[in-house]
């Protein structure tokens, strides 16, 4: 028997161009379109682009300065669970303006926060907050908490530093996005 070359090769690059063309109109439309339609209208959301992979949802935002992130979360969990199902939800928010001054301001009470959720002493870090008011005059400082994440915002003027941390440390027991 003599495969003819020609068409064994033509009907590979078909069955390739199909199964990639089946794949990532799948992606689009059943899984990145909808978690981008559910946060297009979101208030307190510029932008945002999903990422998914296995075991997580990654959503990269860019934030107005009055967004509640803890909303934000919520919302996009609860519309999203079809999308998002037994993945983690992580957020990667893009900050803008200069973070410098809030960076070091979050760094002062940083160490504060550590030891309060470590030691599951939530109630402290609403303490450490209006510590940090006190000390830093021009900051607005607020936090909440849920069942799986606790939400600080800083407020400098115009600058804002949205941070999410998981209740439940990461085996190094350090927060990548702190």
């Amino acid at each position: 028997m003599k495969i003819r070359i020609l068409p064994a090769i033509l009907t590979a690059v078909l069955s390739a161009g199909l199964l990639v063309g089946g794949w990532y109109t799948y992606r689009n439309v059943a899984t990145l379109g909808p978690l981008e339609r559910i946060v297009a209208d979101m208030p307190g959301v510029s932008a945002a682009a999903p990422i998914i992979d296995r075991d997580s949802v990654t959503m990269e935002l860019t934030l107005d300065r009055d967004a509640n992130v803890k909303e934000v979360y919520e919302t996009i969990v609860r519309e999203g669970e079809s999308v998002i199902g037994s993945r983690e939800l992580k957020f990667d928010i893009q900050e803008k303006g200069n973070q410098e001054e809030l960076d070091k301001v979050w760094s002062t009470v940083l160490f504060d926060i550590a030891e309060a959720m470590e030691n599951r002493q939530y109630t402290d870090i609403p303490a450490a907050m209006n510590r940090l008011e006190k000390q830093f005059a021009d900051v607005q400082a607020t936090s909440e908490i849920d069942e799986v994440n606790v939400y600080i915002t800083l407020k400098n003027g115009e600058t804002v530093k949205h941070i999410v941390l998981p209740r439940i440390a990461e085996k190094l027991g350090v927060w990548p996005n702190a």
